[in-house]
């Protein structure tokens, strides 16, 4: 049985993908691609639209094809099979936490949905993103942002931007942003060289998008009708803040990914949700923030029941990255943005950044993820700028894309299918990534 080394930064245990040497055959990626499959098939089948909605259904599909894959691996390298384990477990409490935590915190008001004051809402979560994480910037602005947009008929590409914005791109400056900068901010990177380094794509990135955004949005605006337009008009309410006591719990958990080990982080994670559910029960602000939110369970379990299978089933798919991957020929940063992007696409992206950040080390001989951001930082700009960019490209590339995307069908909107959203994202981020790659050169 292969060990399973591990390093520690402040008391937390980080796993090394390099310490099994074990190769699974090329069939054992073959449940992950039929799972990939089904996400993206199945909700347009008319006769299994339905049943895939129920997250029983949900869980016996991914049963089926997770259980043998996870078996296998076990049979081979089960440390594996328990580091994935413990991976979802933070994961998804970590998610359900501020999911949970930010549902709790309403942004009461309406503002008119014009394309300026839409423009000015995904903002204001771009910059949040980077603050409170993109999950919880995605839960605290999702819900004023489709009330403001209640009257409007044309909405989907509101939220599609939302997703590629505060979901994921505005997640760049801090380790809190995204899931691959904080493992890259464990394993030893400085808290503020993602925004000493990266502010410059951030600040582009925003600009061109919520530029395309505004044209387009406009475009939609004028074909909303007289009628549509004149309630906008009417329900007008100033934003207020409610929910004072789960913000401070946000904060709670904020602190607590900074600066707590494991696994007393995610006791934390558990403790602020219980604390957050039993406020809202007992408190009757609170208890009105969460009912003003259209609060329901469903959205997280989607969520984890959805990811328990990709999980599952992801590792032979790692594990064959990791140790093939040399053989790809990657070699330059705007190799590496690329590389990392695609499989963070369909990957989960935090796993995939420390792949491709073992790659890189060994290729420039680095013998620690500091010493490559000190010898290598282009390798390492790209690295990060492709695992949190392109995790935009797909509704599973990044927890929240799922997260918005579920909470959009439940209120009615009609959400791009799993290929429409990689048509809108392709079209609209592949001119941005485009422009990235041209950027690596000289920033």
């Amino acid at each position: 049985m292969n060990g399973f080394n591990c390093s520690y930064r402040e008391g937390v245990v980080i796993s090394s993908l390099a310490a099994s040497s074990w190769i699974p055959t090329l069939w054992s990626v073959v449940p992950f691609a039929v799972l990939l499959g089904l996400i993206a098939v199945l909700p347009l089948v008319s006769f299994t639209k339905h049943a895939w909605e129920k997250n029983w259904v949900k869980l016996c599909v991914i049963l089926t094809l997770g259980l043998p894959v996870a078996i296998y691996v076990a049979q081979h390298d089960r440390n594996l099979i328990v580091h994935a384990g413990i991976e979802f477990v933070q994961f998804i409490l970590l998610l359900a936490a501020l999911f949970i935590v930010a549902s709790g915190i309403h942004i009461k008001g309406d503002l008119r949905a014009t394309p300026g004051r839409n423009a000015m809402m995904l903002a204001s979560g771009y910059i949040m993103a980077s603050v409170v994480g993109t999950m919880g910037a995605s839960i605290l602005m999702i819900y004023p942002l489709l009330r403001s947009n209640q009257e409007r008929k044309h909405v989907r590409h509101t939220v599609v931007f939302f997703i590629f914005l505060v979901s994921n791109l505005g997640g760049l400056l801090t380790p809190l942003g995204d899931p691959p900068l904080f493992l890259g901010y464990l394993r030893g990177i400085e808290f503020f060289w993602f925004a000493r380094n990266l502010w410059v794509y951030w600040l582009v990135s925003g600009i061109v998008l919520l530029a395309v955004y505004l044209v387009i949005d406009k475009y939609f605006y004028n074909k909303e009708s007289n009628e549509d337009i004149a309630q906008d008009k009417e329900h007008v309410e100033p934003l207020m803040l409610i929910g004072l006591g789960n913000a401070v719990l946000m904060m709670v958990i904020v602190g607590s990914v900074i600066a707590v080990a494991s696994p007393w982080r995610e006791v934390i994670f558990v403790i602020t949700i219980v604390i957050s559910l039993v406020y809202s029960k007992l408190a009757p602000i609170a208890k009105e923030a969460r009912q003003k939110n259209n609060f329901e369970f469903g959205p997280i379990v989607e969520v984890a029941v959805v990811f328990a299978g990709i999980f599952m089933t992801m590792v032979p798919a790692l594990q064959l990255l990791q140790h093939s991957g040399s053989s790809l020929g990657v070699s330059e940063p705007a190799q590496y943005f690329w590389a990392t992007g695609v499989f963070s696409s369909v990957l989960d992206n935090a796993p995939t950044f420390l792949v491709f950040m073992s790659m890189a080390e060994s290729t420039t001989g680095s013998t620690s993820l500091p010493h490559l951001t000190a010898q290598s930082p282009d390798l390492v700009k790209a690295i990060s700028l492709g695992a949190v960019y392109m995790g935009a490209l797909t509704y599973i590339g990044n927890a929240p894309n799922f997260m918005i995307f579920a909470i959009a069908k439940r209120r009615g909107i009609s959400m791009p299918s799993f290929f429409g959203y990689i048509i809108w994202s392709v079209s609209i981020l592949g001119v941005l990534f485009i422009i990235i790659t041209f950027m690596l050169k000289f920033f």
